[in-house]
């Protein structure tokens, strides 16, 4: 055999006690209200976040961009690479009592495979995902996946009952049940107002320090309370008074009052920064049509829209803005001449008469309780106003953007033509992460763009054999996607969180994570 045993970890050294955890809940403020439980069914990031606190995943990915082993003790590989065996380590447990069996695994891979979009890619190749015994299950593939532990990792590849697992992937769980270090109290989840974690007692953490989404998941307090505070000023005071102990996602406005206050923290805790995004809607008029959603490049402004959000905090931004992360490996200026050249508000115009626009409604929805994706809509809707678009600008919480956002119908049916949002800088790290970044139709993500040499690209990127090769392909899809424009970026932030200064070791990650951190 060419190779075995590619990164197989030496078992868990199971903790004879978990330290004595904090009596006190961590008060905390969550960027937006969680109006959905299930985190395979919504790319919510919200929603995410709280899928860290309660599952676990198979792997995790490190702060250096490695993949280790978290659920799993390690696994090996094939010679012919067509057939991965894992297996789970000791200890592992639901939050129902349950063991978690391999079969539970495999349900879950092949659930989150149906929705996320670099599991579509394994349910490609793939010939089967089957369990062996309680502890060991098998990929058997049709042909080499080399990104498999990076999906497995990095994807929010959450482990379920099988039970719940079974739910068709376009359906919400009607449980939630994980095994991770924190379990869901349903009877604190007030949609709109509160959410409570305790911690699992059951729970043995590995014995590493927590990195990224990987290591120990020690968990220092006996309970969570998620505080949903829509009004940005409420929560900074309450941060300020010490009502709350973290609050996620503050107005980068208030950070300079925040950093004077006392006992207050601010910081940037995620290293990979969010990609700001234009959403739109290839299905239905106007921007099916690939020739108006060129004629917006000359006028998209990456400067202004940045600056609509941090203003003079300039080190809290980035550019250019392309497909990929600035600073990650995928990242390059390919093509990005289109946004970095001289702004033409005149020549967008001409091109807008000359796509044949004549004057389609255009339904914006902005997000009126998310303040970075308000302000960004209000740009988005100034811009489209100065060439002549017709704008329908419609204000709504994020929860029902959420819900709305899901229609394929036209807008006179209740659909939608744009929106403003963000993509967490793990997904913008590459072209099988970033979902949004597809051209497979009604399947892909919301706006649903159909550009089947978009999608090509894509599957060269999966089989490259070594990194330069993956830069290159990620070149060519960068250029295609500032042809076809699925969406178009428009800055990267990096977002500050600010804490209680004895809240201690926040564990730096593009989600907030429970895990580590501690009152000091």
């Amino acid at each position: 055999m060419r190779r075995r045993d590619l990164l197989k970890a030496t078992p868990l050294l199971m903790a004879p006690a978990l330290a004595r955890a904090d009596a006190r809940p961590l008060r905390f403020i969550p960027n937006a209200n969680l109006s959905s439980l299930d985190p395979i069914w919504t790319t919510a990031l919200v929603a995410i976040a709280h899928g860290y606190l309660i599952y676990d995943t198979l792997y995790g990915i490190d702060a250096a961009n490695q993949l280790r082993p978290q659920m799993c003790a390690g696994h090996n590989i094939s010679a012919d690479e067509l057939t991965w065996t894992f297996t789970l380590r000791d200890g592992l447990l639901f939050h129902d009592g349950e063991k978690v069996l391999a079969r539970d695994c495999v349900m879950s891979l092949q659930r989150w495979a149906s929705r996320d979009s670099f599991g579509q890619k394994l349910s490609e190749a793939a010939h089967e995902i089957i369990p062996l015994d309680d502890r060991r299950f098998q990929v058997r593939l049709k042909k080499p996946f080399r990104q498999m532990l990076y999906g497995l990792g990095a994807r929010s590849c959450f482990m379920m009952p099988e039970r719940m697992a079974q739910t068709p992937s376009s359906q919400q769980v009607k449980e939630t049940i994980g095994s991770g270090p924190f379990r869901f109290l349903p009877g604190e989840w007030n949609s709109g107002a509160r959410a409570g974690y305790a911690r699992f007692d059951k729970y043995v953490p590995r014995q590493e320090a927590p990195s990224f989404y990987a290591g120990g998941k020690m968990a220092h307090f006996e309970r969570i309370e998620w505080l949903v505070q829509p009004d940005p000023a409420t929560g900074a005071a309450a941060l300020r008074r010490g009502e709350v102990d973290w609050l996620e996602q503050p107005l980068i406005d208030l950070c300079p009052m925040l950093r004077k206050s006392a006992n207050v923290e601010v910081a940037v805790n995620d290293p990979f920064g969010w990609q700001m995004i234009i959403a739109l809607n290839h299905l239905h008029p106007p921007f099916d049509n690939p020739k108006l959603r060129r004629a917006l490049l000359p006028a998209v402004d990456q400067k202004l829209f940045l600056a609509s959000v941090i203003g003079d905090q300039t080190e809290l931004g980035r550019l250019p803005s392309g497909y990929f992360g600035k600073g990650q490996p995928m990242a390059s200026h390919a093509g990005l001449d289109v946004l970095t050249g001289p702004r033409d508000i005149q020549r967008a115009k001409r091109l807008v008469a000359e796509s044949g626009y004549s004057g389609e409604k255009i339904v914006l929805l902005s997000i009126s309780d998310r303040p970075i994706y308000s302000q960004l809509s209000f740009v988005t809707r100034a811009l489209f106003e100065s060439l002549g678009l017709n704008v329908d600008f419609q204000q709504m919480d994020w929860g029902s953007v959420i819900t709305r956002r899901v229609s394929q119908s036209p807008v006179e049916k209740g659909g939608w033509s744009v929106f403003n949002t963000a993509l967490d800088g793990v997904t913008a790290t590459n072209p099988g992460s970033n979902f949004a970044l597809r051209g497979n139709g009604r399947k892909a993500w919301f706006g649903w763009p159909t550009d089947e040499r978009l999608e090509d690209l894509r599957d060269a990127w999966f089989d490259a054999p070594d990194l330069a090769s993956q830069k290159a392909h990620a070149e060519q899809i960068q250029l295609r996607a500032l042809e076809t424009l699925p969406y178009i970026p428009v800055g990267q932030l990096f977002q500050p969180t600010a804490f209680r200064s004895d809240i201690k070791d926040i564990v730096k990650a593009a989600f907030p994570l429970f895990w580590g951190v501690r009152r000091g």
